[in-house]
């Protein structure tokens, strides 16, 4: 039926010949679908590696992937560290520099030093300035404190600068005194702040 469909010239034809080719044209058929099936099966189950090699294979991406997460969490422990030294008001850097401006703000000061004031840490023996030095402790009130000492250099003398911070209600660091000592024949004191009647302690802990 099919072949009279396709090719109605057929129909003219002997009929032994319309036989045989309806049998060529169903060989054929037979044919193209048994590769149809023999492609289809060979494009399932291509993967036939052991199962050791396959486990081995996930073992190795799961440690890549925990390597990666581990760089990334201290990569961002890095940054809160750096962030938390460059912007935070307790970080030691930032109180030492919240000092050093109201020191050199201070007229009395610069009556006493003369102009210009540089300030400074501790220096090393071959005269080197590094950082200021400090200390930070627990209190008897149970609070954090934090201790500083630093320089001053002006034209005429040199002023050694201490304070204390203690932490308030809020958890943020506030001056306890600050103080500079003249190193001049009276060894005259500047008190820029004092706080200390409000709070009696004495160190109980060392922090640093």
């Amino acid at each position: 039926m099919i072949s009279k469909l396709l090719f109605p010239a057929l129909r003219r034809r002997n009929p032994l010949e319309v036989r045989n080719f309806n049998a060529i044209f169903n060989r054929y058929k037979s044919t193209k679908s048994s590769l149809t099936k023999s492609s289809a099966g060979s494009e399932v189950g291509t993967d036939v590696r052991p199962l050791a090699e396959k486990v081995k294979e996930t073992t190795k991406t799961a440690s890549y992937l925990g390597v990666i997460l581990l760089g990334v969490g201290v990569t961002g422990t890095l940054f809160y560290a750096v962030f938390n030294e460059l912007f935070s008001s307790r970080s030691p850097n930032n109180i030492y520099t919240a000092a050093v401006k109201k020191c050199l703000a201070d007229t009395r000061i610069e009556d006493k030093l003369g102009y210009p004031i540089k300030a400074y840490g501790e220096e090393t023996r071959r005269g080197r300035r590094q950082h200021p030095n400090y200390s930070g402790f627990i209190g008897k009130d149970g609070k954090k404190h934090l201790r500083m000492q630093f320089y001053l250099q002006g034209t005429y003398h040199k002023g050694t600068a201490q304070l204390e911070m203690i932490e308030n209600a809020s958890g943020d660091f506030e001056y306890r005194y600050l103080l500079v000592q003249v190193d001049d024949m009276a060894r005259n004191v500047i008190v820029l702040e004092d706080n200390r009647y409000q709070t009696v302690q004495a160190p109980t802990e060392l922090l640093m």
